[in-house]
């Protein structure tokens, strides 16, 4: 990884020490890469996708082991209440499952230098499970046109004909479907109705938003509540972060000819071969995802969760801290613990390198 200065922090130790608690006073190793910079100190506050939650509970307790002087604080209250959070001054950065919309970049950030901006810089990516709970169902295959129907309402039990063509064999029941969907404002929400919209536009005709645009179905609060509302209920349906999918079944989705399970590798290939967001700020890093691929080694119900951060912060330390932290949750150390930790698909290198060089102009 290439990024200097206060982003070198906490790696190595962090890693070395990342089965100690979280609270634990060891210092790093004293050839470790975080005892080589200066000492950190202070308390950092995100807030944000709860997509990211398993993610940032190992980055934490990793990165304040190597640096016992500093608290880190993460609220996983969703993408929509984190953007909030960060935009009015509440947190130092956010976790967003979706990048800035244009009225946002326009507006003003409270914790932001007067006249600077903020960035998007790709911090984890994920597939979007299409979770299930039926019984007597142990596997599913669905394709776009299917789930848009599910979610919008106009497919009701799960022995419909649509469901049945696309299983054939299966033996399924004239349960009442009950399609959960997130309640609050949501990047997770933003990513499935993009793919919904882009891939099956004739049935669900709603563009992409943070907030579930029909009046169907259930609500349920965050990730753990579609996850509960699914695994206590009967018929059930959901979508939620691949990391959270625990026990329940799992849809595999129609790629091109091809039904496709959802692995980490096959998700973040959608996110390497897709383009960057056009007219944005050369350090905002926001990805405009290949949802259309027909390639059955991809799998484009997928989320790039993002750190939103200040281009210049009006406080200087707190812009030395989150340099760190983001640079470390981004290098390869902390990319692979969030591989280990939450199923999360590492940033290619060239995406690295790229949010790298970004991190760097952050003062």
């Amino acid at each position: 990884m290439r990024y200097a200065g206060l982003l070198g922090l906490a790696v190595v130790g962090a890693l070395a020490l990342s089965s100690c608690a979280a609270n634990e006073s060891a210092p790093a190793a004293a050839d470790s890469t975080a005892s080589a910079g200066p000492t950190l100190s202070g308390t950092l506050n995100g807030a944000g996708s709860s997509a990211q939650g398993a993610a940032q509970e190992a980055w934490i307790a990793a990165f304040q082991t190597a640096n016992p002087d500093v608290t880190i604080n993460y609220d996983p209250t969703g993408s929509g209440a984190g953007r909030e959070t960060f935009i009015g001054g509440g947190s130092d950065w956010a976790g967003s499952d979706s990048s800035l919309n244009d009225d946002e970049l326009a507006g003003e950030f409270a914790g932001c230098k007067p006249g600077s901006s903020a960035i998007d810089l790709p911090t984890y990516i994920s597939p979007i499970a299409v979770i299930f709970n039926i019984d007597g169902v142990k596997d599913l295959n669905l394709d776009a046109a299917t789930i848009a129907g599910i979610f919008k309402g106009t497919i009701t039990t799960w022995n419909d004909p649509a469901i049945a063509a696309l299983n054939e064999g299966a033996t399924l029941p004239s349960t009442a479907i009950t399609a959960v969907h997130r309640s609050d404002d949501s990047g997770t929400t933003k990513n499935f109705t993009d793919y919904l919209n882009k891939v099956a536009p004739e049935v669900w005709d709603a563009k992409a938003a943070d907030a579930f645009p029909y009046q169907t179905g259930e609500g349920a609060q965050g990730t753990s509540g579609v996850v509960d509302a699914v695994t206590n209920g009967t018929g059930t349906i959901g979508y939620a972060d691949a990391s959270k999918a625990g026990d329940l079944g799992v849809a595999k989705v129609k790629v091109g000819d091809e039904f496709v399970k959802y692995t980490a590798e096959a998700a973040a290939a959608v996110v390497n071969d897709s383009p960057l967001v056009e007219g944005r700020d050369a350090n905002d890093i926001a990805v405009s995802l290949d949802r259309l691929t027909t390639d059955p080694t991809h799998y484009p119900l997928v989320l790039v969760s993002y750190s939103i951060v200040c281009q210049e912060y009006a406080d200087a330390d707190q812009a030395a801290l989150v340099k760190a932290y983001v640079g470390y949750i981004t290098s390869e150390e902390g990319q692979q613990e969030a591989a280990k930790s939450a199923g999360a698909a590492p940033l290619s290198s060239e995406l690295a390198s790229k949010v790298a060089d970004a991190l760097a102009t952050v003062k």
